[in-house]
């Protein structure tokens, strides 16, 4: 009898999910050395891409589909990826390791990568507006960004719910086309919880002095549609028309087909510090993923370029029986305007207990947020000399106490 382990770079690897953590690990699969068939099932009709361009520059109109693109189109049959563009998969058998698609074909796979992402959060009142013909979009894909950019010009007025990046990126694109802008926003100021009061405090200004109609602390009571036009009604204040409504509140992870199969999940697909389910065959990676972060001590779930680049190449490595697991500190990055941020590092659910800020946005920023007196989370704004610097007092984990005062 032949005792022979099978080798890994010849296993059947099935990966679902057409975004830049399926497109990752399909590259890294085939840079590491992997030679046996490999499928990537795409519910879009696109190859794989990146996501941060449709609020900034595709949206903007200063790069096209292609420059969004993890590899070209040509780079999958060359690298003899099965790839099944605008297909679903609708059914996983953890006992057969099959996979079963929207056209009906079962797939077979000795390790599988679940890489379905997250969806937009919805507004039950603004999608029974948009059933009355209100024009509504939720951003998303490459189509959504097609269907918003046709408003963005001089003359017309988009009104976003929801002032995190989406909206707020989306909101100087918008400015940036000539478009006027209404920014609606639940909390005393846009991102908070993340920058600061702070740092949160000058990019509403910003915001503000780039055009922007900021409506903070106010929440919305309707969506509707008059004559061919949006109307957002809010609490205690006159309401906005507006041609176009964006709806940015948030992000929920595809995790139905997980769920149906039996896999552990709990905000998020529940995942090791090696990206492994609660099955040994099944991988979870990206915006969907509840990963285990060894240098945090917790698991968190991160909707971010970084981690689904990162989490894409790790997939490959684990899928490939290396030992490798999550070591990257969570980053993500912000265009607005002529801002450019960089954000290393997770203070926790909880936040911060001490925020100290250096600079001005007007130049260049850097903030550091302390939990215990240690330094969990840094950023800069257009300090970029300073990025290598402000990385380090998050992964040497420096006391806050001794950049209290202290300027570069």
């Amino acid at each position: 009898m032949d005792t022979t382990t099978p080798d890994p770079r010849d296993q059947r690897v099935v990966v679902v999910g057409g975004g830049l953590t399926g497109g990752a690990a399909v590259v890294a699969l085939r840079e590491r050395g992997h030679r046996g068939p490999l499928t990537l099932v795409c519910a879009e009709d696109h190859v794989p891409y990146e996501r941060p361009g449709l609020s900034k520059g595709y949206l903007a109109g200063s790069e096209d589909a292609a420059a969004l693109e993890v590899q070209p189109p040509g780079w999958y049959a060359e690298h003899h990826v099965d790839l099944r563009l605008a297909t679903t998969v609708t059914g996983l058998d953890l006992a057969a390791r099959t996979v079963t698609t929207s056209a009906g074909d079962r797939v077979r796979y000795d390790q599988l990568l679940l890489a379905t992402g997250a969806a937009p959060r919805h507004l039950a009142m603004a999608d029974d507006a948009a059933s009355h013909g209100a024009p509504v979009c939720y951003l998303r894909t490459i189509e959504d960004a097609d269907v918003l950019q046709r408003h963005l010009h001089p003359g017309r007025h988009v009104v976003l719910i929801g002032g995190g990046f989406i909206g707020l990126e989306v909101a100087a694109t918008a400015r940036g086309r000539g478009a006027e802008v209404t920014v609606v926003e639940s909390q005393a100021l846009p991102l908070v919880g993340v920058l600061g009061e702070q740092v949160a405090l000058r990019l509403a200004e910003v915001h503000r002095d780039h055009g922007v109609d900021l409506r903070l602390g106010t929440q919305v009571t309707g969506v509707r549609v008059v004559d061919e036009l949006v109307m957002v009604d809010l609490d205690g204040r006159p309401g906005v028309t507006g041609d176009v409504l964006v709806v940015g509140v948030g992000a929920t992870p595809r995790t139905e087909l997980a769920e149906r199969a039996g896999l552990e999940v709990d905000g998020g697909i529940v995942v090791d510090e090696h990206l492994r389910t609660s099955d040994p065959h099944v991988l979870a990676a990206g915006d969907v993923a509840r990963f285990a972060h060894p240098a945090l001590g917790r698991s968190l779930r991160v909707e971010h370029w970084a981690t689904a680049q990162a989490h894409g190449r790790l997939a490959a490595r684990s899928a490939l029986g290396e030992d490798a697991l999550v070591e990257e500190q969570p980053f993500f990055f912000s265009d607005q305007y002529d801002l450019g941020l960089e954000h290393f590092g997770d203070v926790g659910p909880d936040g911060p207990d001490e925020v100290v800020v250096h600079g001005d946005l007007g130049t260049s920023l850097v903030a550091y947020y302390g939990v215990g007196g240690i330094v969990r989370a840094a950023m800069h704004v257009n300090d970029w000399d300073r990025a290598g610097e402000v990385k380090r007092a998050v992964t040497d984990g420096i006391g806050i106490e001794t950049l209290r005062g202290a300027r570069a």
